[in-house]
């Protein structure tokens, strides 16, 4: 049995799509799903769109064993809700399975759920989130984190890569599959591959750091570590890295990482280069590197980007 909390303001996706994927996947596993929509007013709930779903109140939440919280505009007023926060934390105590889709990321950290715990939103919010919640190991180029029962996901569409993941532990891989087909998904992505729109910000980088990012793209056979980043910034490493943090969403290490897969890609799509010639050239290095990048971030190795580009 799962309940969906909102509230008012929240995001219809966040609240839609992880239901879909479990109403899906329940009839394919021959049970009945039983979904219950739950917030701290029952009755007609507006999403931020405008459009509303009747939510029974949180003591119909019964014997749930999974809990999906979802984000939207209306997530901060939540947070603060002190009814809010103890049926999560209630929820926590009796062994359910919790999830947050996007911002509602923000009510789990909130209750203290994530205290010590690895997880992601958001990448619009990570700078606000890192503030507020410094207990938190955020991952913010993650499109889903899962820490022992506890799940986080991006933003709004990632809830439909985290519902699979969490019908496969129900179900198994096969019902899982199926369902990914039946909603037209064309992968069923990973939690570890990045934030697709984190890759597009660091494409086109702005703020303090935008030159910076932009030497570093032409540079990307050099070894660009943290220390050589941080002399080219004329900043100390420390310092560097805590502001890049801050300024970006994600590490220096990592935002290396995704320019030299970005420019891998469009070498790997676009010549006949080989691929331990463009590894070298990205500053890969090694070919099986750039390969472990490539599934992480695209869900596929370069051999199959290349080809899908030619069959193209």
């Amino acid at each position: 049995m799962m309940g969906v909390l909102v509230f008012p303001d929240f995001q219809l996706l966040d609240a839609a799509g992880p239901i879909s994927v479990f109403d899906i996947a329940g009839r394919f596993a021959g049970v009945r799903p039983s979904i219950k929509l739950l917030a701290e007013t029952p009755g007609p709930v507006r999403s931020s769109s405008g459009v509303e779903m009747f939510a029974r109140g949180l003591k119909a939440a019964g014997a749930i064993s999974t809990l999906i919280v979802a984000g939207g505009q209306g997530v901060d007023l939540a947070a603060r809700s002190p009814k809010i926060l103890a049926f999560v934390r209630a929820m926590a105590n009796r062994g359910v399975r919790i999830a947050s889709v996007c911002s509602g990321a923000y009510i789990l950290a909130e209750a203290g759920l994530l205290d010590g715990r690895r997880a992601t939103t958001h990448w619009r919010r990570t700078r606000q989130f890192l503030a507020l919640y410094p207990k938190v190991k955020l991952e913010p180029d993650r499109i889903f984190v899962r820490d022992g029962n506890i799940w986080s996901s991006a933003g709004i569409t990632a809830g439909v890569d985290l519902a699979p993941a969490m019908a496969a532990e129900d179900f198994g891989d096969e019902v899982a599959q199926r369902t990914a087909r039946e909603l037209v998904l064309y992968n069923r992505r990973n939690g570890g591959q990045s934030q697709f729109s984190s890759l597009l910000e660091l494409k086109a980088p702005g703020g303090r750091f935008g030159a910076l990012l932009t030497w570093a793209r032409e540079n990307l056979n050099a070894p660009l570590t943290v220390e050589a980043l941080a002399e080219q910034a004329g900043m100390s490493s420390r310092h560097f890295a805590r502001a890049f943090i801050a300024e970006t969403g994600t590490t220096p290490s990592k935002a290396i990482e995704r320019l030299r897969i970005e420019v891998a890609r469009q070498r790997v799509q676009s010549s006949s280069e080989a691929i331990e010639a463009v590894a070298r050239l990205t500053g890969f290095r090694d070919p099986e590197r750039m390969r472990r990048a490539f599934i992480r971030a695209f869900g596929q190795p370069p051999q199959s980007l290349r080809r899908a580009a030619r069959a193209g």
